[in-house]
This record gives structure tokens, C-alpha cells and sequence, in this order.
């Protein structure tokens, strides 16, 4: 069994935190969803689905997981520049650990300064600053570069989890 933190703030696409959360725990992991304050309730965007914060980034170490999933929408906007985020994925990558990041989630890696010459895909829109952070931006459904996972859309959830799954 692996141990999966979601870094999650207000405003996330609703399916990319559900699809992957629950079929994480279908696949027998843990998964614990890290916010920027433990308990704290964050809603998606589309107000369907909300989850509590089962612990403050601030109070955990990336050491303590086998993978981190970082869910698009506005919540990369509202944790990318709160060190503790940034510190936490970048002791991820320093150990190798996958690191899944869809839709927006890749803000969060321009952040921490983790792009440069990594192959990736975002949310289209946001190519520009992609490449702008280093990273190499290829228009795909999923793309796999050593640890990382990248995705676009809700519409490419499908192979995003294929790939962390088999990442777990």
C-alpha cells in the first residue's frame, strides 16, 4: 500500500480531485489530502464535491509519501506561493517520487523551479508558462517524463490515472 498526498486549496476542478482520489483508494492506497490549514474545508470549483484537509502542509514531510497528486482549477493558483507547497514537491522530486499534476497543477512545479527540461503537458492555455519555466510542453492526453505525470483536461483523466496507477 502507498501513501498518496493530494495538495489541495479552495477552488479545485471538482473530477480531477474526485477521479483520481477515489480510484486511488479503490486501488488499496492511502490518501491524504494536505491543505494550507488541517481541517479546513475546501470546495471545487463546481461546488459538487468538497473535501476537509486531513493535515496542514505545515506539518508534514514529503518523505512521509510515495506520491503527491497536485488536481488543476484555481487550488495550484492558491497554494503555489506558499513555501511549505513548494518546499514539500520539491523534497518529492529530490527523492524520485511520482509526482501527478493535471490541468493547472503544473503551476505548482513552475513554482518550485522544477520544469527545466522536463516534458510536460498542462491545461493548453497555459503553454506559454510552461515553456517560459523550462519545460519542454507537448499537447498530449497524459505525459510521463521520469516521475512526473502530467495531464490537460477532465477529458484525459482516463490515462492520468492509468499512469499514477501504475506509477503506485
Amino acid at each position: 500500500m502507498s501513501k498518496v498526498a493530494f495538495l489541495l486549496a479552495e477552488g479545485f476542478e471538482d473530477s480531477e480531485m474526485q477521479v483520481p482520489y477515489d480510484e486511488v483508494i479503490k486501488a488499496g492506497h492511502q490518501a491524504d489530502i494536505i491543505g494550507l490549514k488541517k481541517h479546513e474545508t475546501l470546495l471545487g470549483k463546481k461546488g459538487s464535491v468538497s473535501y476537509a484537509a486531513d493535515k496542514a502542509v505545515s506539518e508534514v514531510h514529503a518523505n512521509e509519501y510515495n506520491a503527491v497528486v497536485i488536481p488543476g482549477g484555481s487550488s495550484p493558483e492558491n497554494l503555489r506561493l506558499d513555501p511549505d507547497i513548494l518546499t514539500f514537491v520539491q523534497e518529492a522530486d529530490r527523492a524520485g517520487k511520482p509526482i501527478a499534476a493535471i490541468c493547472h497543477g503544473p503551476q505548482i512545479l513552475a513554482s518550485a523551479g522544477l520544469l527545466k527540461g522536463r516534458n510536460i503537458t498542462s491545461y493548453p492555455p497555459l503553454q506559454d508558462d510552461m515553456v517560459n519555466a523550462g519545460a519542454i510542453f507537448d499537447d498530449k492526453e497524459v505525459v510521463v517524463d521520469g516521475n512526473y505525470i502530467t495531464s490537460r483536461t477532465p477529458k484525459d483523466e482516463p490515462a492520468f490515472v492509468r499512469e499514477l496507477l501504475k506509477a503506485l
